[in-house]
């Protein structure tokens, strides 16, 4: 779904969010001093990043070869694999912590892949993930714009995670225990409205694969409105994701 794409561009259009968003997950998900970190769905490394920042061992693995790629590269040290939440190829018990940072919403299989997260998670370790909210997450002004235009487009707030509640739901479900949820928020400055536009045009995510499929008119009317909600910059987008988090 849109991410077997260069990291930069990746970086471009989340990483301005995600990177931030580390740091509070990391915090939220109680990753101390002696955690030992897997990172699912990594990325380019946002959260991978962070993680490594505090001084604790991680792990990492994410479907997107480019991905793959690049924290090799970045952190040459890091255990780093391809493949899916689904189907984690580690042994069980191996982690203090089992992370997931918007990815719970693109999993094929989200109680699975939770299940699979527990697996490898020591008894009293913690599994945790964070999703955006879908009225008020990162993506939440380029979506208001397209509604505007396009009442009937599937935008991200139906996805697995988005609204409250549902990611305990799916950790209960997957057997873990004492699963807090709360809301996180981060408040990204964007200096320019080009600046927040262009890494839409990339081809990312649903958001992404949603602008390649406008024509130059439809795409230049959708900027057009976009522009009208949000100005010229600068303006701050405040995204709040809803994390999860409980106990093997």
């Amino acid at each position: 779904m849109g991410f077997v794409v260069p990291p930069d561009a990746y970086g471009r259009f989340m990483g301005r969010y995600a990177d931030p968003l580390a740091e509070v997950f990391a915090t939220f998900a109680e990753v101390g001093a002696d955690a030992r970190v897997l990172d699912v769905g990594c990325g380019p490394g946002a959260l991978t990043a962070h993680v490594l920042s505090r001084g604790v061992a991680v792990t990492a693995i994410d479907p997107s070869p480019p991905f793959v790629d690049a924290i090799h590269q970045r952190f040459p040290d890091v255990d780093v694999r391809r493949g899916t939440a689904e189907e984690l190829p580690y042994d069980a018990d191996e982690f203090t912590h089992a992370l997931a940072q918007l990815v719970v919403h693109f999993m094929t299989d989200p109680v699975r892949g939770i299940t699979q997260m527990a697996r490898v998670t020591r008894p009293e370790g913690i599994v945790a993930a964070c999703v955006w909210d879908g009225p008020t997450g990162a993506l939440a002004p380029f979506w208001d714009a397209v509604h505007v235009l396009d009442p009937d487009a599937q935008d991200e707030a139906l996805l697995s995670g988005a609204h409250r509640g549902h990611l305990t739901e799916l950790f209960e479900t997957a057997g873990l225990r004492n699963v807090t949820e709360e809301p996180i928020t981060v408040d990204v400055v964007h200096p320019t409205f080009e600046e927040w536009w262009e890494p839409y045009t990339l081809g990312v995510g649903p958001a992404g694969e949603y602008v390649t499929t406008l024509d130059a008119g439809a795409r230049t009317e959708l900027e057009t409105v976009a522009r009208e909600r949000l100005g010229d910059g600068p303006f701050t987008v405040s995204a709040t994701a809803w994390a999860a988090r409980g106990t093997v």
